[in-house]
């Protein structure tokens, strides 16, 4: 049932690594958006940001790999998670109707099974930390879960993605700390700024299919007002990773690098086009590199 899907309007796209692998395999990489790892990259950052940040110096490189092995797992299980609450809605939209599920490649039987052997793996990897990560990793499931359903009732399913993809700033500090201090907890609340930013951008790709099945989001409810409302958020996201700085006593080089976060986040803003889907996309995944400049950042803080 596999086939070649390059479709401009199809999001899925049998090429690459991906299209290497054996032909059963397949659909389950592309369920959990192993092709895509942009995901995984908004997902892991927050957890070395924060691990980098509660270091004495240089972040553990042991728990790095973990973390990222983990974000990568665990991503994967909450797409299955998404693409398993959403398998009605994917089929009516051009870009999601080949995905595996609405499209019969993958049964629904077939992904709830996958979906647990993931979460599983993703328990072996939490294991790892000390108990209060381990408790606190376990804790993050319920909005992994929650998040899929919220599109069908409020316009900021967006705030809880933020809560949700942000969770490894408690846990990457938890990890070396043994607790979670107030500049884990600032680290937290900026992401949640920065994460509906960037899903505020990522959501203006779909709202005209968003109006016709009746689903909510950030963009929809924004709409024209997206800029001004990306300058407030951003700015927030700004201030509370400077005050996590400040928090865990970084040096003056970590005020410089955030003025590098900043240009990079104000140039998002400034070419913006919410009604070009592929600007829209193009910018989303620019944040892996605003994730690499303050990780850059809090390292240079550390000197």
């Amino acid at each position: 049932m596999i086939q070649n899907k390059t479709t401009t309007k199809s999001d899925i796209i049998y090429q690459g690594w991906v299209g290497q692998m054996p032909r059963f395999i397949q659909p389950y990489l592309i369920l959990m958006r192993a092709d895509r790892p942009i995901g995984t990259w908004l997902l892991l950052f927050p957890c070395w940001w924060s691990l980098s940040l509660a270091a004495d110096l240089w972040p553990n490189v042991y728990y790095m790999a973990l973390m990222a092995f983990g974000a990568f797992v665990m991503r994967g299980a909450g797409c299955v998670m998404n693409d398993i609450a959403d398998r009605h809605f994917d089929g009516q939209v051009a870009r999601t109707a080949t995905r595996p599920l609405p499209n019969g490649d993958v049964s629904l039987k077939q992904a709830i099974t996958f979906m647990g052997l993931l979460c599983l793996i993703g328990l072996g990897v939490l294991i790892q930390f000390n108990n209060y990560t381990i408790m606190l990793g376990i804790a993050s499931l319920g909005l992994v879960f929650i998040y899929p359903f919220c599109k069908r009732w409020t316009y900021w399913p967006q705030a809880i993605l933020g809560l949700t993809f942000n969770w490894g700033a408690l846990v990457g500090w938890a990890a070396v700390q043994g607790q979670v201090g107030w500049a884990a907890v600032c680290l937290y609340f900026a992401g949640w700024f920065w994460t509906m930013g960037y899903d505020t951008i990522y959501a203006h790709q779909d709202k005209d299919d968003d109006i016709m099945i009746g689903v909510k989001s950030s963009a929809l409810k924004l709409g024209a007002k997206t800029k001004p409302a990306l300058w407030v958020l951003y700015l927030c996201c700004l201030g509370l990773i400077g005050t996590a700085g400040y928090l865990a006593g970084v040096s003056l080089y970590f005020y410089i690098g955030l003025a590098a976060c900043a240009a990079h986040l104000v140039w998002q803003i400034v070419t913006l086009d919410i009604y070009n889907p592929d600007r829209c996309l193009y910018l989303f995944k620019a944040n892996r590199h605003f994730g690499w400049i303050l990780l850059a950042t809090i390292l240079l803080g550390k000197l």
